[in-house]
């Protein structure tokens, strides 16, 4: 005989409640996840200097760290489905402070690659993808905004982590440094231990299967649930850990692509402009200032954009706002391609930092308004693993061109190209598509109201003759 287990039923998301609690754990681990790969840039000229290597080299650690980030999201699905969101959290906090620990002791770039790119990038997956999940959870009228002001935790974490680095790395090296980072990683495990289930149901249940098959059921939206009941009692062992079918959804698909184009280039110019505008004469804390500058602007781009993305009129057309944001981040790279002087750098750091926050702030969205809730944690997971392709080829060819060309100004108009054309390729598709669907709905429509007039000629003609029969 089985034991006695505790099932998950869902709950209508709160809105408010311990969902504050679960937006700050959201916050904190954005902060970290897509801060921490940009704020380390800080210490690559130290490192080029003690291993001898160049700028694609160093750019190499940020890259697999986010590929990393990106690459392990079926894996984090995967785990999420099977143990639920908080303990896979507390392992990813572990596994990122103890990548940097190690970072510190290493002889040779490999070795950093392994500790600081591998094992850090992989705990920083295992926390950010339950916290977007949970936030779903938590949160659906005021979605837009919790997702915004999650969002913001990039470029708080940006704006304080580069300072503190370059700071740490003076007093103490980049050992030092690397090892302290790691200390402040634990703190993602703190985050991980807020993140309550929603809504306890206990039953008892003769087998472990059966229980282990609704730990799903923390994950989807209410009006699932008997459906998903149903399926459990027939076969429990068909459960999916990582749906492939979401693949079908046309949305989807467009979605995936302009985000493998977005993320070619969207990392690139906050990745090397620290060294760029070490290159220029720049002093280091002014340089390492900059990227405090895009993250201040990020802040208050991230949920003003959230609270705009609320409006009804604006939500029914995501997509084509999340398009707008994208063009507009990649004219500003484009345009400040020739920025050399320090008032030049600040200025494209002003808006570089703006219409980045708008694209951080809606991107998760308009994937959710594509596939929904219940479908969410594996629809980002196969995102993000071909967003790890992207990252592995956009900053490391980056490099590669200033160690060729010793060029900055190519990166720039790079990184815009492929961000504008992916922003027009997403507006045009998603219009296609969405004509395409009401051409679809209408036909059905018009075919379902034919098929009523027969039926209700016929009843008419059968009404006559009988009638007349009589």
């Amino acid at each position: 005989m089985g034991s006695s287990v505790v099932e998950r039923n869902r709950v209508d998301p709160p809105d408010g409640g311990w969902g504050w609690a679960v937006l700050f754990g959201g916050f904190i681990i954005t902060g970290f996840s897509y801060a921490f790969p940009k704020a380390i840039s800080v210490y690559f000229k130290e490192l080029m200097r003690d291993f001898g290597c160049g700028y694609s080299d160093t750019a190499w650690i940020s890259s697999i760290m986010l590929a990393m980030l990106y690459g392990s999201g079926p894996l984090s699905s995967i785990m999420v489905n099977r143990f639920g969101c908080r303990p896979v959290m507390l392992i990813g906090g572990l596994f990122a402070s103890a990548g940097m620990i190690g970072a510190s002791f290493t002889t040779n770039i490999i070795q950093l690659y392994l500790t600081a790119g591998v094992i850090t990038g992989l705990g920083l997956a295992l926390n950010f993808q339950p916290s977007l999940i949970m936030l779903g959870c938590y949160f659906d009228k005021r979605r837009p905004l919790a997702n915004g002001l999650a969002a913001a935790g990039s470029p708080v974490f940006l704006s304080a982590l580069s300072p503190l680095g370059q700071v740490l790395m003076d007093r103490f090296g980049w050992r030092g440094g690397f090892l302290i980072m790691g200390g402040l990683l634990l703190n993602c495990c703190i985050c991980g231990a807020v993140m309550r289930p929603l809504g306890y149901k206990v039953r008892k249940s003769t087998t472990r299967d059966e229980s282990n098959a609704h730990e799903l059921k923390e994950m989807l939206p209410s009006k699932e649930e008997n459906n998903l009941e149903k399926a459990q009692k027939e076969s429990p062992k068909k459960k999916k850990l990582l749906d492939f079918s979401v693949l079908r959804d046309k949305g989807l698909i467009i979605y995936i692509i302009a985000k493998f184009v977005v993320v070619l280039g969207l990392f690139v110019p906050t990745i090397l402009l620290v060294n760029y505008a070490k290159d220029q004469g720049v002093p280091d804390q002014e340089a390492a200032f900059l990227l405090s500058i895009i993250g201040f602007i990020d802040i208050f781009a991230r949920p003003t954009c959230g609270l705009m993305a609320g409006v009804k009129c604006i939500r029914a057309k995501m997509p084509y706002f999340f398009s707008l944001a994208l063009i507009l981040n990649g004219l500003t790279d484009v345009c400040s391609a020739r920025s050399t002087d320090y008032m030049g750098l600040v200025i494209f750091c002003v808006f570089f930092g703006l219409s980045y926050g708008m694209v951080g702030a809606l991107q998760f969205e308009v994937l959710m308004g594509i596939v929904g809730t219940n479908s969410f944690s594996s629809a980002l997971g196969l995102v993000l693993l071909i967003e790890a392709a992207a990252v592995l080829i956009g900053p490391p060819s980056a490099g590669r061109l200033v160690d060729t060309y010793k060029n900055y100004e190519l990166i720039f108009y790079m990184a815009g190209g492929e961000l504008m054309a992916a922003g027009i390729f997403l507006a045009i598709a998603s219009y296609c598509c969405i004509k395409l669907q009401k051409n679809k709905d209408k036909s059905v429509i018009q075919e379902a109201d034919i098929e009523g007039n027969s039926n209700h000629i016929n009843h008419e003609s059968n009404h006559a003759m009988n009638n007349s029969s009589c």
